[in-house]
């Protein structure tokens, strides 16, 4: 038996455009994705605490420090600049391995930089 855990997650971001025209998926600055563990293109699941809608899509990386958070395509149309959102992502485990699992929490500001410094400097190339 395989179980789906959380595997991390960028806690109340602020989009900061929605792009209608792009083909798809969920823009974010780069140094937050690291810090989460996202890679590009890998599927992340968008939770809009402002008016509720839920969404998977893709990631693709923004610019590094630049707080992007950026709804692209079809994903326009349920999120919309200003709105609160969390990113989620997950991935499968055995049971032995999901009782140690720790899943990955970045906490951002309403800036979309991470609340803790250390975490900022730990991210910075």
């Amino acid at each position: 038996m395989r179980l789906t855990m959380m595997k991390s997650k960028i806690h109340r971001m602020t989009v900061t455009d929605a792009n209608l025209a792009y083909e798809g998926s969920f823009t974010i600055d780069r140094d937050l994705m690291d810090l989460a563990g996202i890679l590009p293109f890998e599927r992340v699941d968008v939770l809009d605490v402002t008016n509720g809608n839920r969404l998977t899509t893709y990631a693709i990386e923004g610019p590094r420090g630049s707080g992007i958070a950026c709804a692209n395509g079809a994903a326009a149309h349920l999120v919309h600049r200003g709105d609160i959102v969390i990113i989620v992502t997950w991935a499968e485990m055995s049971p032995e391995e999901a009782r140690s699992h720790e899943p990955t929490i970045v906490l951002v500001g309403a800036d979309n930089m991470p609340k803790d410094r250390e975490a900022i400097l730990a991210s910075s190339h």
